[in-house]
């Protein structure tokens, strides 16, 4: 069996991904066999691009059905960049999309004012994640408060609950939310396999979590 299934709809940077958690120990494989999905411990979303082609493409090969079987299991899910905002009920990116609708909320499209009165909304790049008054909130980001975290996006995430923010980031002057968790469901808005040290300790709190489940 393995531990994790990363999810593949060829959208997102999946073998960075294999190699982060099999760099920690963990038994990952990029997949879009439902078996192979169902009969894995968990489940890794990524994704790099558009989010109504993701959920096309989710839609076409059955792959929605297999995460609703994993979120019915109650096996842990983490969305990864687009892969979190996946998880949310509608995108307003290029149209209005319908989403997983895992997490209750919407993404937005970044529009923040730069210092020249130009409008900026493409975050790319190094940026602080800032975790600790949601440490209630226990998740793989508790412990790494102002670390730096690697971003390439243009939309953020807008939840109906608030209780399920783990963390923020600054977007110019724009707060926005960098990580979410509900109950055995966590979204990462930037890429952790692209981070660092930093990064690869959320893929070992993976691992741990996994380890305590058996």
């Amino acid at each position: 069996m393995n531990d994790v299934a990363i999810l593949n709809f060829n959208m997102g940077n999946l073998f960075s991904i294999k190699c982060a958690l099999n760099y920690v120990g963990l038994k990952a494989v990029v997949t879009d066999d439902f078996e192979v999905i169902k009969n894995s411990k968990s489940l890794i979303i990524p994704g790099v691009g558009a989010f109504p082609e993701a959920m096309k493409r989710l839609k076409e090969k059955k792959l929605d059905s297999a995460i609703y079987d994993c979120n019915e299991k109650g096996k842990i899910i983490v969305g990864i960049c687009l892969g979190m905002q996946l998880l949310f009920s509608e995108s307003n990116e290029i149209k209005k999309t319908k989403g997983l609708n895992l997490i209750e909320g919407e993404v937005e499209k970044f529009s923040e004012k730069k210092s020249s009165n130009t409008k900026a909304s493409f975050n790319v790049g190094w940026n602080k994640i800032r975790t600790k008054k949601f440490k209630k909130n226990s998740s793989y980001v508790s412990d790494l408060d102002k670390k730096d975290m690697y971003f390439i996006h243009s939309y953020y995430v807008k939840p109906r609950i608030q209780e399920i923010k783990t963390s923020t980031s600054f977007f110019y002057k724009k707060e926005f939310i960098s990580s979410v968790k509900k109950d055995h469901i966590q979204g990462f808005q930037f890429h952790p396999e692209k981070s660092g040290e930093c990064g690869i300790q959320i893929y070992k709190k993976l691992k741990i979590n996994l380890e305590y489940k058996k």
